[in-house]
């Protein structure tokens, strides 16, 4: 492999990798966020710290070689100068180790991940170079911010809803990352109507626990829904169709995260939102029951702040990650 970290006269590239509850992708990115290229493969979050670094390694080693073949087809050599990873969990980014999370991912509080993929990059490609670890929110939020919907802003709420519900706060261009490593935990802000379900972390009335793909799940079940309906993607199509009940959860879980974001916005007085996730590609039913619900309740100074889709959809985190492996580079030099 003719990847190396310090020659010249190559493409230089970083490593990026997301580290998801269900899935983990790895991508080789260049300096000016192109995606050279890309793999994923399902996480093993049931297998531990072991087995979550080890496919990210194996997920970072064929984006590598992807590339590399690349590279070497048009002439110059992969020069990979860092790696950036967006991890599930609450992470202490100077440390590079998490701080706490769901079960999700098992046992994989306390891990150190900088250390264990710096040496596992070191022992499988030779590659000795810097690892930035940071929230997978929080790079996917860099990435809208460098090079999708929140370009240009110096200040932005990103808000995720897929499977769990995520956010990341920029301020003056960069992220709030908090006394406590949990800036933007809006998922688990108490929230009204959401009393009667329970939130992954164990407490009731969540934001999490009725706004997100599982919990929109739950509460339709808890309305008399039919069991039968898997997903949200599927639970959305049935409200689209004209099911009653099936509406009413869409719009009841849009609604308590409009509400949330409202919230928040009064407090960060954000130049843009940005919303993003596959939760957010429900339909129309569910993003205008959340927009009307956050502009009836911000203040009137508020309503003409953007509130707009994500653009990068799952490139987001890889894309930030990589930026911010970049930045990290420079600001050593």
């Amino acid at each position: 492999m003719r990847a190396r970290a310090a020659a010249a006269g190559g493409v230089e590239a970083v490593v990026a990798v997301d580290i998801g509850g269900t899935k983990t992708a790895a991508a080789v990115v260049d300096r000016a966020g192109g995606i050279l290229s890309a793999v994923s493969a399902p996480t093993r979050g049931a297998g531990g710290p072991d087995a979550i670094i080890a496919t990210a390694l194996d997920a970072a080693a064929q984006a590598v070689s992807g590339a590399d073949a690349a590279a070497r087809a048009d002439g110059p050599a992969l020069l990979i100068r860092a790696a950036g990873i967006g991890t599930a969990g609450v992470v202490d980014v100077a440390a590079g180790a998490i701080v706490s999370s769901t079960d999700t991912l098992s046992r994989w509080a306390g891990t150190p991940v900088r250390a264990l993929f710096a040496a596992g990059l070191r022992e499988r490609l030779r590659l000795d170079v810097p690892v930035h670890v940071q929230n997978d929110v929080d790079a996917h939020a860099v990435g809208e911010l460098r090079f999708g919907a929140a370009r240009g802003a110096r200040s932005a709420l990103l808000v995720a809803v897929g499977t769990g519900i995520g956010a990341s706060v920029i301020v003056d261009g960069h992220v709030l990352r908090g006394a406590h490593h949990v800036a933007g935990e809006i998922a688990h802000m108490p929230t009204p109507g959401a009393e009667h379900l329970r939130c992954p972390c164990g407490r009731m009335g969540h934001l999490e626990a009725i706004g997100s793909g599982v919990g929109m799940l739950r509460h339709h079940l808890s309305l008399g829904g039919d069991p039968a309906v898997a997903d949200g993607r599927a639970l959305a199509a049935l409200a689209a169709s004209g099911d009653a009940i099936a509406a009413r959860a869409v719009r009841d879980c849009a609604q308590a995260i409009g509400r949330g974001i409202a919230g928040v916005m009064t407090v960060l007085d954000p130049e843009r939102v940005v919303i993003t996730g596959s939760v957010a590609q429900a339909g129309p039913l569910w993003w205008e029951a959340l927009v009307t619900s956050l502009r009836e309740q911000v203040i009137d100074a508020l309503q003409e702040t953007p509130v707009v889709h994500g653009e990068l959809g799952g490139d987001a985190p890889l894309r930030g990650a990589a930026a911010s492996a970049w930045e990290q580079t420079e600001e050593k030099k």
